[in-house]
């Protein structure tokens, strides 16, 4: 999309807002018609109080639209430029970035995780953190990311409700200068998990920790995959991702 819009707070009179308000259906078609569609929708919004259903019959993916539509023109140019708490630095392309998707789109295919299934995402903030993301959406499986600052008890509420046979964590990350040891985490969050099968596991700190027949690690699976991956096609309502609300009043809600 090369067009740019300001429609920030205060912005209340733009052109653009006028025209989402006076016909928001077209509106959206015309949005949606920047991205690129396996099969296009029949039609733009179906709507049966309280219950709207868009582009109906169309297909996507959001991995699809992220990585692999740019790699005839940004292929070499960064998509990621990242620096760690600690200094250490990455610069990863959009070409180096869609390998990477596809083959931890195939870990979690060879985990056994496919179209639908949910996969919970625990891991400091580190370019694995979008890979890990868009492995999932290319394949179909749900994915939910909870801050890595949540205790174990929250972390159960959500595996719980979400059901997810796999877990992305980390040994652990950095936080104001020390190291906050994730996998021990987790490992306390699903000691009685009746849904969780894997727990994938990136060495970011290189602190010690304990490994259950459940657990893998990420340097391990992703040097026995390979990297060919097609984008799932997905219905255009196909749910990409759960957010959670923080619970601080009740059990958190996706």
């Amino acid at each position: 999309m090369e067009k740019t819009y300001d429609i920030g707070l205060g912005n209340n009179n733009t052109d653009l807002r006028k025209k989402a308000e006076s016909d928001f259906v077209s509106f959206w078609d015309d949005q949606a018609k920047s991205l690129s569609w396996f099969s296009p929708w029949e039609k733009t919004l179906d709507w049966q109080p309280p219950f709207a259903k868009w582009f109906v019959g169309g297909t996507i993916n959001a991995s699809f639209n992220a990585l692999d539509v740019h790699q005839k023109t940004k292929s070499e140019k960064p998509a990621i430029l990242w620096e760690g708490e600690n200094g250490d630095s990455r610069e990863i392309t959009y070409g180096q970035m869609l390998i990477q998707v596809k083959k931890f789109a195939n870990v979690l295919k060879s985990l056994g995780v496919k179209k639908g299934d949910r996969v919970t995402i625990y891991l400091p903030m580190v370019p694995e953190l979008p890979i890990a993301m868009l492995a999932c959406s290319r394949i179909g499986a749900t994915h939910t990311v909870i801050f890595s600052g949540f205790s174990a008890a929250s972390i159960k509420d959500r595996v719980n409700d979400s059901h997810s046979k796999v877990i992305v964590t980390a040994d652990g990350g950095y936080r104001r200068g020390k190291i906050v040891k994730l996998k021990e985490v987790i490992d306390e969050a699903i000691k009685d998990s009746e849904f969780v099968e894997h727990v994938v596991v990136l060495e970011r700190t290189k602190n010690e920790i304990s490994l259950s027949s459940k657990d893998k690690l990420w340097n391990d699976l992703m040097n026995n995959v390979t990297e060919e991956c097609d984008a799932e096609k997905l219905d255009s309502a196909h749910p990409l991702y759960i957010l959670y609300t923080s619970g601080t009043t009740g059990k958190p809600k996706g």
